[in-house]
């Protein structure tokens, strides 16, 4: 089930990335040409229209299938009580008297300052 959720996540991946790139500028009298709507028809308006849509249908798929795949990845591992359990030492199986006492910090001798 996760592999043919995951499939339709790459595609739905895809065709949001097709059908943004089909999409015209907002404003395309910035172009190089000074094209405008209006010379391309109505029929431009229609298209966007379209396009958008589908661009927010295509997203909301996409987040669906996301939160699905997250849902059933996370049903998958099995939960430890604690990261201590995941490590595999909690801290009282440590023994303190196995560990050595460090050193007394050492003094550096006192030079005069001035003869």
């Amino acid at each position: 089930m996760e592999m043919v959720i995951l499939v339709i996540h790459v595609i739905l991946a895809l065709a949001i990335v097709g059908v943004v790139l089909l999409q015209p500028p907002e404003n395309s009298s910035l172009g190089g040409l000074g094209a405008s709507n209006t010379m391309a028809g109505a029929n431009v308006r229609g298209q966007a229209n379209i396009l958008t849509r589908t661009t927010a249908v295509l997203a909301a798929l996409f987040i669906i299938t996301s939160l699905a795949l997250a849902l059933i990845g996370g049903h998958n591992k099995p939960r430890a009580a604690s990261i201590l359990d995941e490590a595999g030492t909690t801290p009282a199986a440590t023994d303190k008297a196995a560990v050595p006492a460090p050193d007394a910090p050492k003094q550096a001798p006192s030079v005069p300052l001035s003869k």
